[in-house]
């Protein structure tokens, strides 16, 4: 069972009502967060109600996909403030693996207001789901350069390049790893 995260209560209040969506008690429940100095408070709010929380540095996108396969990476849900381009790869995954998101734009200065205005933004204050922010037929491609939890980094060999990528369709539900092995190494530019 999947909770629905929302945006308008407290991390508290989420992290119990996924846990009673699931069935399990708060401290049953894994929370993916970027450690990151904007964080604090929402890392003491998750640590009161016994959750679990889990830190990263970086792959963000990478941990919101983790939750949509919980038994393999334990990850239940992932909270934090981000990029909003991040945000758009994030739920673009999701809608190919399944799972559920909201996103609200952090508009916390006039510049970054009238720059939403422009961009058409009428309502500052608007929750997104993930069908508003990845809509139509989603193709999502990555390519790992370092090693992370999702994929494999570049690896040089003497003669041989290899790389992993992995593609995911919304439409089918598809998900495609391909290891690409690499003899032209012109094409990389390694100077």
């Amino acid at each position: 069972a999947k909770g629905i995260v929302d945006l308008d209560a407290s991390p508290v209040d989420n992290i119990h009502a996924l846990a009673k969506a699931k069935g399990v008690k708060p401290h049953e429940i894994t929370a993916l967060i970027m450690d990151r100095p904007r964080h604090a408070g929402l890392i003491q709010a998750v640590r009161s109600t016994g959750a679990a929380i889990r830190l990263i540095t970086d792959g963000d996108v990478a941990g919101v996909i983790h939750t949509a396969d919980v038994s393999e990476t334990g990850i239940d849900i992932y909270l934090g403030i981000g990029g909003a381009p991040e945000g758009v790869l994030a739920a673009a995954a999701l809608r190919c693996v399944g799972g559920q998101m909201q996103g609200r734009l952090i508009l916390d200065t006039e510049e970054k207001v009238e720059r939403a205005r422009k961009m058409g933004v009428k309502d500052p204050k608007k929750k997104y789901d993930m069908e508003e922010m990845a809509s139509g037929d989603v193709i999502v491609a990555a390519t790992g350069v370092t090693d992370g939890a999702l994929l494999k980094g570049v690896v040089f060999g003497p003669e041989l390049i290899t790389t992993e990528t992995i593609v995911y369709r919304s439409t089918t539900g598809t998900v495609r790893r391909i290891l690409g092995e690499h003899r032209q190494f012109e094409k990389f530019h390694l100077d």
